[in-house]
């Protein structure tokens, strides 16, 4: 991709940018020079800068925009006199010159949502496959990515083998619960999961801030009638909820829900978040359900509160509608992790004959999407 036109506009406070291709789009002098990929402004060896934004004149602005043999930017800033380089295929992937129409709770393009067609089509992976095949385990993190979940088979049936999993790209976060924690029947259980109650779709530690990112559940025994596991994509009810009622769905999004913990001796954790979470720009990009770990909500105004409600409970039947589910029984070896912040996770009620053991552990989505990173980035140099 090369540069075709270049032309200082606002006194050269910015300059006009055409490609071969047809694109155009307008750049900042400021902007330009806090991004100078120079090796007096970032270092080569990580890409962080050794400046700070008061090291750049206030003032500044550009007095040169040229093109050069290669179809690249050169250009010159004032009161500087300092000339830079940007290669047209970096600043077309860094345009920020758009005004897109977006709605309320739209999604990166690299999510897609889902319902209970994503059954056939479940991202799976066996655990040798991912520990010797570095491209295999990418497209398998890459669908984690999309879809926020996934499986892993013939994992070791040793206690503790999940934690080498998480580790196969990031770390584990550890809580309250331990490193890892016990998932089977107890008594007087201090978590409703530590029982054989079917537990409705949630995600989990919504009483956190953060919450953990991801969770990883591995099986190492499973005997039992029943308790089959169920993922829902919340992106997905999100999105169904907007399109029925777009005011509810608004309540969700403006309105903190608060969540909290107090099971174990001198633990208690709280936290305050919508439901539905958007980023200031609009993108969905966080899910907080649990209703177990909900608490009063006292952030709502009363004159909102009815609707508030009424919302709450349309997008609990929308998690719950079976068209919704992706339902499978976890087989001793079997692993799933699933995007915390946006997929929910259920459990079918079992039979209190026979053994259900699982091993549960967080971790976090910068770990998984970093070595996603790198694995990508390693394939395009070696392409």
């Amino acid at each position: 991709m090369q540069l075709k036109t270049a032309t200082l506009i606002n006194d050269g406070k910015a300059v006009k940018l055409g490609w071969t291709t047809g694109e155009t789009a307008r750049f900042h002098a400021l902007w330009l020079r806090d991004n100078a990929p120079d090796g007096a402004t970032r270092s080569a060896t990580n890409g962080q800068r050794l400046i700070t934004l008061l090291d750049i004149p206030a003032d500044t602005k550009l007095t040169k925009a040229e093109i050069s043999a290669a179809g690249d930017l050169t250009a010159t800033f004032a009161p500087e006199g300092k000339s830079v380089s940007y290669p047209a295929a970096w600043l077309v992937r860094h345009a920020y010159d758009q005004t897109p129409a977006r709605q309320a709770g739209w999604l990166a393009p690299e999510i897609e949502t889902w319902d209970a067609g994503l059954q056939a089509k479940t991202p799976v992976i066996l655990h040798e496959q991912g520990k010797t095949d570095r491209a295999a385990f990418g497209q398998w993190l890459a669908a984690i990515r999309r879809f926020g979940f996934g499986v892993m088979t013939g994992v070791p049936r040793q206690s503790g083998s999940l934690i080498e999993v998480a580790e196969m790209f990031g770390f584990v976060r550890e809580t309250n619960y331990g490193k890892w924690f016990e998932v089977r029947a107890e008594v007087n259980p201090n978590n409703l999961a530590y029982t054989n109650l079917g537990l409705q779709a949630h995600t989990d530690n919504p009483y956190r801030d953060p919450v953990p990112t991801l969770q990883l559940l591995c099986c190492l025994e499973n005997t039992v009638d029943g308790g089959d596991s169920v993922v829902v994509d919340g992106f997905r009810a999100g999105e169904r909820l907007r399109a029925e009622n777009p005011h509810g769905f608004a309540l969700l999004t403006r309105h903190c829900a608060r969540f909290e913990y107090a099971g174990s001796a001198g633990v208690r954790l709280q936290s305050k978040r919508p439901m539905i979470e958007l980023g200031p720009d609009g993108e969905m990009i966080a899910i907080r359900f649990n209703n177990r770990s909900a608490a009063a909500f006292t952030d709502i105004p009363y004159d909102d509160m009815a609707d508030f409600y009424a919302a709450y409970r349309r997008f609990a039947e929308i998690i719950e509608d079976p068209a919704m589910e992706v339902t499978f029984k976890l087989k001793p070896g079997e692993l799933f992790i699933v995007d915390n912040t946006r997929v929910l996770h259920a459990r079918k009620s079992f039979s209190s004959s026979g053994t259900r053991w699982l091993q549960g552990c967080y971790a976090d989505k910068d770990g998984l999407l970093s070595t996603l990173a790198a694995i990508e980035h390693g394939q395009k140099e070696a392409a």
